[in-house]
């Protein structure tokens, strides 16, 4: 299915065409910062964009206020999911990557509600200790530090932080974490650590074969 081009109808011949906006959006997240042209031909041709993406199975999520827009699966009927292929696979994260970003969403609340400014930077050793209470008892600090490296690789190839230029050292939580992780979920949070806990297990609670 070709992408219609300039010129065609509902798409302006003398603005940006639909194509260069679709096919950045088919890779990944379009960020404000990151892009301001094409976030802003992603404004103008916003309604074009939702209706070719629907034809794939797929909508436009875009936050004007936070400055990003992704595409995901469309909610689908059982007979329409024989038809259309899926197109934004799903990813299964591991128990430790999902725990992190429900901290990291968590964090990010908490720096919101301070008012303290849009950028949630944080060092290595600070996530660390947000996920350390949450790790088996027992692991020494290299194991730990080790862990986390690992656990924020997979965040920041997801796309929910960055590292920052010249600090290898240093994240950016980014704030598309907030259309994966609602307000909702993050009120049920608390709960939702406590059978983190729970199902890793604290010294002495180790269950019977």
């Amino acid at each position: 299915m070709a992408i219609p081009a300039k010129g065609t109808p509902g798409v302006p011949g003398d603005g940006p065409d639909l194509s260069a906006v679709v096919v950045p959006l088919l890779k990944g997240v379009v960020y404000l910062e990151e892009s301001p042209e094409l976030w802003n031909s992603l404004l103008n041709l916003q309604a074009a964009v939702r209706d070719y993406v629907a034809v794939l199975g797929l909508e436009l999520i875009l936050d004007e206020a936070e400055g990003y827009a992704f595409l995901r699966s469309r909610p689908e009927a059982a007979d329409e999911a024989a038809r259309v292929p899926r197109l934004v696979a799903r990813r299964q994260l591991s128990f430790p990557v999902s725990l992190l970003l429900a901290l990291l969403r968590k964090k990010l609340a908490e720096f919101d509600a301070a008012g303290g400014g849009t950028r949630l930077i944080l060092s290595r050793d600070e996530v660390a200790e947000l996920i350390r209470v949450f790790l088996p008892a027992g692991s020494n600090e290299t194991r730990l530090i080790d862990q986390v490296d690992g656990y924020l690789n997979k965040v920041v190839d997801l796309g929910f932080a960055r590292r920052l230029r010249g600090q290898e050292e240093m994240f950016e939580v980014r704030r598309i974490l907030k259309a994966f992780v609602d307000a909702q979920w993050l009120n049920e949070l608390d709960q939702r650590l406590a059978a983190y806990q729970e199902r890793l297990g604290r010294p002495g609670e180790r269950e019977d074969d």
